[in-house]
């Protein structure tokens, strides 16, 4: 039986790598918060969960796998895209092994930050492990492809990399720690030299096509708005503002690095001004209602406030800009995709 075994590992290899050329990205490696997990989180002991329903309702299978969604979310869209797997399985999940993660792995944790004090707000992984993880991941790949061709998918690979929403909204302008250390400008500075040193990580370790996302129109997401009692629930301009400061900097960071760092081919992934029509005019695209979710009310559930039982959730998600008070419907998602792979990812197609 032993002996069988050896041609058949040997055939699934050489089907991994005939899969990999063929294609002009040859892996999708990910980091970041909810706006990219696919699933870490239910294997860690911590709130920010979404592996239940109604999360999933629209997934394949109907199936809640812990992306914050009703469906499918940027990273598996782009992987698709890029002729790979329609969706990019958790590093986590033990449903899937080096098979799997040879053309796609997510790394990513919702509720992180780039912050390491933003992890620890809902106990989630922060970003120093998720490079551990990969650390060890590049381990897994080396003993399974062989030392030359995993170094290839390495440095071929296209690197998602979407976090930073959480610094500013769960945890700078939430508790008081960082409030009393930082003015909101300082602390823009603060997360842009933490963003460049993670860079500067991952590429030490192989990484050189790399996608950097934004934030987004903070202010406008459905919890925001909720808590604006003020002004009518309106977006957050306040938010908004910082948002686009802070993507400035992100923006300068990566001509940056693309000027000293030789071999690095780093995007800056740009969604703020698309989600915030989409926020501002939904029904020139289609949605019904973007000042709250479909899931329960829209105007605070997400994870376990997500409740499956509630009469409140929608029937239709794709007449909603927002899925749960904090994450974009699955439409909404395709849409910020589809402008991604038309704008700042076309040169990876």
């Amino acid at each position: 039986m032993g002996n069988l075994l050896v041609p058949w590992l040997f055939l699934v290899q050489t089907l991994v790598v005939v899969a990999i050329s063929g294609a002009k990205v040859p892996a999708v490696i990910v980091f970041g918060d909810s706006s990219v997990d696919s699933g870490n989180n239910n294997f860690i002991p911590t709130i920010a969960r979404s592996n239940f329903a109604p999360y999933g309702q629209d997934f394949p299978g109907g199936q809640a796998t812990g992306r914050f969604c009703n469906g499918r979310i940027p990273s598996d869209m782009i992987s698709e895209a890029l002729g790979l797997k329609p969706t990019v399985p958790a590093y986590l999940d033990p449903m899937y092994d080096i098979s799997d993660f040879a053309v796609g792995v997510c790394f990513a944790s919702a509720g992180t930050g780039y912050d390491n004090t933003t992890s620890d707000v809902v106990d989630v992984i922060p970003l120093w492990k998720e490079v551990e993880y990969y650390k060890e991941y590049q381990k897994k790949l080396k003993a399974y492809l062989g030392d030359m061709k995993a170094k290839k998918i390495l440095n071929e690979a296209l690197y998602l990399i979407s976090i930073g929403t959480n610094d500013f909204l769960e945890n700078y302008y939430t508790l008081p720690n960082r409030r009393s250390q930082f003015t909101v400008k300082q602390y823009q500075d603060f997360i842009i030299g933490l963003a460049e040193d993670f860079v500067k990580t991952i590429y030490a370790l192989g990484a050189r096509r790399m996608s950097l996302t934004g934030v987004p129109p903070m202010g406008c997401l459905p919890l925001e708005r909720t808590t604006n009692i003020m002004e009518d629930h309106a977006c957050m301009e306040e938010y908004n503002i910082v948002a686009l400061e802070y993507n400035g900097k992100l923006k300068g960071l990566v001509a940056k690095l693309n000027r000293e760092l030789p071999g690095l081919d780093v995007v800056f992934a740009d969604a703020y001004h698309l989600l915030l029509r989409l926020v501002k005019k939904p029904s020139l695209y289609g949605f019904e209602e973007a000042r709250t979710g479909c899931c329960g009310t829209g105007r605070f559930e997400m994870s376990f406030l997500c409740d499956p039982y509630s009469p409140f959730t929608c029937q239709d998600a794709d007449k909603y800009v927002f899925w749960d008070a904090f994450h974009p419907s699955e439409k909404t998602n395709r849409m910020i995709t589809d402008h991604l792979l038309k704008t700042s990812l076309a040169k990876f197609l």
